[in-house]
């Protein structure tokens, strides 16, 4: 047993198209002595009915999703071999769970939350999100955007009282600094990076929620997402906008945050790259 948990957030941009890259990646990361303890997953553009069960079961891995036909979707991916023995099936695995935000009417799958207990330490909440991309700030889009993160922020407010053990992981659609952009000034007041976004994640960390990658000391221009187009990923135009934000128990736990870049340079790979956060168990 090792002496901590490795919690991770990808956007996959269709899990039908890149469930071998997520088995791989995870495989990867075994033979690496890195295993993924808990892996959110975003966009993965399936219904429940879809959802690869068995080929992440036979990985060894068991799951628990929020499926959507075409659009949107999360899900938690637990590793069996990181569960406290008493958590031998999904009943006993994801604890306490939620699908979307409550109160908030939204036909859209964009949040799932639950609790997990990893063997060694206390449970850790984990909170898969999708945060809404907003299109353009003079869209209707881009109200919802605001109206959903407003609700997020109430919503987690009440679960960081009853979790004090909690990480939102997920892509978030914000880039908080101009740090975070490959160009600062052709991106000011877009989409993604307006003062109403940024405000809404200085809002979440002001609950009491870190940003792990701003924790440690990092690479210049590191980003999480490249556009396809205009070899973006191939001249590192991109944006940081997947994001692993703990709450101020797991901040004093956590050890590194990085972004794994590697799975962006295989054949037909998501436009997002993986993030990775280390929690000391004890």
């Amino acid at each position: 047993m090792t002496d901590s948990i490795r919690i991770a957030a990808w956007n996959v941009n269709s899990l039908k198209v890149r469930l071998p890259h997520v088995l791989r990646w995870l495989q990867d990361q075994e033979k690496k002595q890195q295993a993924v303890d808990g892996l959110c997953l975003q966009e993965l553009k399936l219904t429940d009915d879809k959802y690869p069960h068995a080929e992440l079961e036979a990985a060894g891995y068991v799951s628990l999703a929020a499926g959507q036909k075409t659009y949107n979707s999360v899900a938690i991916i637990v590793r069996k071999a990181a569960l406290a023995s008493i958590a031998s099936d999904a009943a006993t695995t994801f604890l306490n769970p939620t699908r979307n935000i409550p109160n908030f009417e939204d036909e859209q799958q964009r949040i799932l939350a639950a609790t997990i207990p990893f063997a060694g330490t206390q449970p850790i909440r984990l909170v898969s999100a999708y945060f809404p991309n907003g299109q353009s700030p003079d869209s209707d889009k881009f109200a919802y955007k605001l109206n959903w993160l407003n609700s997020l922020q109430s919503w987690l407010a009440g679960e960081l009282d009853q979790n004090q053990r909690l990480a939102l992981l997920g892509d978030f659609n914000i880039a908080p600094t101009d740090e975070d952009v490959h160009d600062p000034k052709a991106w000011e007041g877009q989409n993604l990076v307006s003062p109403p976004e940024r405000n809404a994640f200085q809002a979440l960390t002001n609950l009491g929620l870190h940003d792990s990658f701003r924790m440690f000391e990092q690479a210049p221009k590191t980003y999480s997402w490249w556009d396809y187009r205009m070899m973006g990923f191939r001249r590192n135009a991109g944006l940081r906008i997947d994001h692993i934000l703990l709450s101020n128990a797991l901040k004093e736990k956590c050890q590194a945050s990085v972004v794994d870049k590697e799975p962006r340079t295989w054949e037909q790979p998501s436009d997002h790259a993986p993030v990775i956060a280390t929690i000391k168990k004890s």
